[in-house]
């Protein structure tokens, strides 16, 4: 029998891949992976990692693997996009971006040092396109399995889904990586590279709850005839770019959220190598750490928005960023010579997570606002939205590796994030909040 739109048996099964995938976010792309990488590549104090003929800093070639990843991901969104919007066939291909990014993750199993960082670099990178790519698709489902009036809370429910499940598998992997004696493990880098395994199983087998409950082109699409549609998405960003030019208030918005994109999401990737190889803690207190982000994102997120709706979203805007400047200046000044780092350095992981999710959430709202009434094209204007911040982070990955090569410290790369937060804090000083 074939289930109705708004039906609860069909939400919870698209929620559920929340459950699924929530994992790789927090597992691989913060917390675990970027630790053990910088951890297996360096050798008794030489973090020189030879690889394409070249040789950079173990975590200077980390960072630009992620920037090569966002930048895929960033010209794949829209032609991605395309394919949502003109295709019968969503289920297809986000299954195929979730076999990718999962299988990826299972192989990154084998990735156990400098002579195997070739298969750290390449399945790192596919996973990503992996993970963004099946969530291009995910979210178009949306619209399809929920009332406009479910929107809102089934998004919340995803949300909420991948929030349990990220955490109860992060539970496990920490403790095989605290504990391994309590499994029998006796290599060092056997429960990290468990833990990188159990993620793929984790996506790929809870994702066909998923698979096996939505619809397959709900409303009988066929894609259209005409050739080209295929890169509707890459035109309909330019046709965007056009008409902000004759936006003002929200051209100074996505300049600053450009800015401060590339600051936030840069620090958030790389605080686990920078706690790691700056200031030399302990690999698995530096994981609890960005588990503490996670909780601590959440109820940043509930505050500042509680805040908003008394200063308004700039003012709240400008006070976050305010912190961030703070965190990264602080930053700048902690000395793993110091006895008091440790704690010094988690004190500053619990100001991250609370900005971190607040800034994302009240950046989303503050655009949404801004976006002119007579357009019903909200969904092109998002994609903008999304292209803008994937390219700010290919930049600012980017940017941080070059100036650790250049300088040979991170601490210099993390100086330079203040900078982006203070010129985006003045350009939303020039936004009135009436016009939002």
């Amino acid at each position: 029998m074939k289930i109705q739109k708004g039906d609860k048996k069909l939400i919870r099964a698209w929620a559920f891949y929340d459950w699924a995938n929530s994992a790789y976010a927090l597992v691989i792309s913060s917390a675990i992976f970027p630790i053990f990488f910088e951890k297996v590549t360096n050798r008794n104090g030489n973090d020189t990692l030879h690889f394409l003929g070249m040789s950079f800093k173990n975590t200077e070639l980390y960072s630009y693997a992620l920037a090569l990843s966002f930048l895929i991901v960033a010209f794949l969104s829209p032609l991605l996009s395309s394919i949502a919007d003109y295709s019968g066939n969503k289920k297809k291909f986000m299954q195929f971006y979730t076999y990718l990014g999962s299988i990826s993750t299972m192989m990154l199993f084998f990735f156990k040092g400098p002579d195997t960082v070739w298969l750290g670099i390449l399945f790192s990178v596919l996973a990503s396109v992996g993970f963004w790519g099946s969530l291009v698709f995910y979210n178009a489902f949306l619209p399809e399995i929920a009332e406009y009036e479910q929107q809102d809370k089934v998004s919340a429910m995803g949300f909420a889904y991948g929030y349990v499940g990220s955490v109860l598998l992060m539970i496990f992997n920490l403790t095989m990586i605290l504990h391994p004696e309590w499994y029998g493990i006796t290599d060092g880098t056997l429960p990290a590279r468990i833990s990188f395994l159990s993620v793929g199983i984790w996506w790929i087998v809870f994702s066909q709850y998923t698979f096996y409950v939505l619809p397959d082109n709900i409303y009988e699409v066929k894609p259209p005839k005409r050739k080209g549609y295929l890169w509707e998405g890459y035109k309909q960003l330019k046709k965007v770019f056009k008409q902000l030019m004759h936006y003002p208030t929200l051209k100074r918005f996505l300049a600053a959220f450009f800015l401060y994109s590339l600051a936030a999401q840069t620090i958030f990737y790389v605080a686990g190598l920078f706690g790691s190889k700056e200031l030399q803690l302990d690999s698995g207190k530096l994981i609890m750490t960005i588990l503490v982000i996670q909780i601590v994102g959440i109820a940043g997120a509930l505050g500042f928005s509680r805040i908003s709706k008394i200063i308004g979203n700039i003012r709240a805007l400008q006070i976050i960023l305010l912190i961030w400047i703070g965190i990264t200046i602080s930053a700048y000044y902690l000395d793993k010579n110091n006895p008091h780092v440790e704690m010094q350095f988690y004190v500053l992981g619990g100001f991250v997570g609370l900005v971190m999710g607040s800034i994302q959430a009240l950046s989303r709202s503050s655009y949404s606002k801004m976006l002119p009434e007579e357009t019903h094209k909200h969904a092109t204007y998002f994609s903008f939205y999304d292209f803008a911040e994937k390219i700010a982070i290919v930049l600012g990955t980017f940017s941080f590796g070059a100036l650790e090569a250049l300088t040979g410290s991170m601490k210099s790369a993390v100086l330079m994030m203040a900078g982006f937060f203070f010129v985006s804090m003045i350009i939303l000083g020039t936004i009135k909040e009436k016009n939002i």
